[in-house]
């Protein structure tokens, strides 16, 4: 009787396949303790004041040749912010051919700010991220000014398009993301003194063309610039 002689093992490729397995292993392990770690730290308690309401509410309702109106926001929508203190202006110049809807919103608490962001909030909400790009505008004094800008869109048939510009303020540093939040996350929140969340928005019609929109919020951003500077001043 025959005996079929099964194949010779490939104990080197066996090896491999154990390693890279381990490796897996430890790199989901070493993930999953790293984002505890940074959850601990940025949900950890702090003693800093935050910036209150009446703050904001001095903020300038002219800037250059903009004039600001306030909005009103939903209280839910306040309360889902996680923010302590916010305006919500439309910021318009030419009898209203330009406008800019603008948002500043304060926190001292880094875990509540970092999650709202337009790239979470909006495709959340049902819009499509169309593009994103990144910007550093210049400002006086050779002060610069990283930023992102993005696009989104919803529906199909005559679609509904926006352009967001968006970045951070973080103690007197401007960031154009979270990464700053979480750098200063890992040193504890102690050392996260404020933070100020910048957000705005022009819509994309068939007056105002991406390149418009686009041009409206970069000059939008590094004429308030100053000005919302000074609202964290005092903290520095």
């Amino acid at each position: 009787m025959r005996t079929e002689q099964m194949p010779p093992v490939e104990w080197s490729h066996l090896r491999l396949v154990i390693v890279a397995a381990v490796v897996a292993s430890a790199l989901m392990l070493s993930f999953g303790l790293v984002h505890r770690v940074l959850a601990a730290r940025l949900s950890a308690s702090t003693d800093k004041t935050p910036i209150d309401a009446a703050t904001l509410k001095a903020f300038p309702a002219r800037i250059g040749d903009w004039v600001g109106q306030d909005v009103p926001m939903d209280e839910a929508i306040v309360r889902a912010t996680d923010t302590d203190a916010r305006i919500y202006r439309v910021y318009s110049r030419g009898n209203g051919s330009d406008s800019v809807s603008f948002y500043l919103a304060c926190g001292v608490r880094a875990r509540d700010l970092m999650p709202h962001r337009p790239e979470v909030c909006y495709t959340g909400s049902g819009w499509t991220l169309v593009s994103r790009t990144s910007l550093d505008l210049s400002l006086s004094a050779g002060v610069r000014l990283p930023c992102n800008v993005f696009q989104f869109s919803r529906g199909s048939l005559n679609a509904q398009k926006v352009m967001v510009l968006y970045y951070y303020i973080v103690d007197g540093q401007y960031c154009a993301d979270v990464s700053l939040l979480r750098s200063k996350a890992w040193r504890g929140s102690g050392a996260v003194g404020y933070v100020g969340q910048i957000e705005m928005v022009v819509p994309i019609t068939e007056t105002v063309g991406e390149d418009s929109a686009e041009r409206l919020l970069s000059g939008f951003a590094v004429e308030s610039s100053q000005s919302v500077a000074r609202v964290f001043e005092r903290r520095r």
